[in-house]
């Protein structure tokens, strides 16, 4: 983290006058965009995201379902809570 703060403010905040809150919005998005997709990452192999992800052989993440409610793996079924409250005298 302390590495990408560094490099954030070198490469980014330190090159730019950011006269508004836009303007700020667009240069860090721009940048946000060219670290995440197109820049080379050392623990990538000195491969771009983008590229790393085509060449990847790992499974492709696939979307998590939630699983059914109460499966049959040993849990049991909740039972309702009937809450007392005080009655007042």
């Amino acid at each position: 983290m302390e590495s990408f703060h560094g490099r954030f403010r070198d490469e980014c905040l330190n090159r730019e006058q950011l006269w508004t809150l836009t303007e700020a919005r667009v240069v860090i998005e721009d940048f946000r965009c060219d670290y995440n997709h197109h820049r080379p990452h050392s623990k990538l192999g000195y491969q771009s995201p983008a590229r790393f992800a085509a060449n990847s052989t790992a499974p492709s993440s696939a979307p998590v379902a939630l699983r059914a409610p109460y499966a049959e793996d040993g849990q049991s079924k909740p039972t309702n809570l009937n809450i007392k409250t005080r009655s007042s005298d």
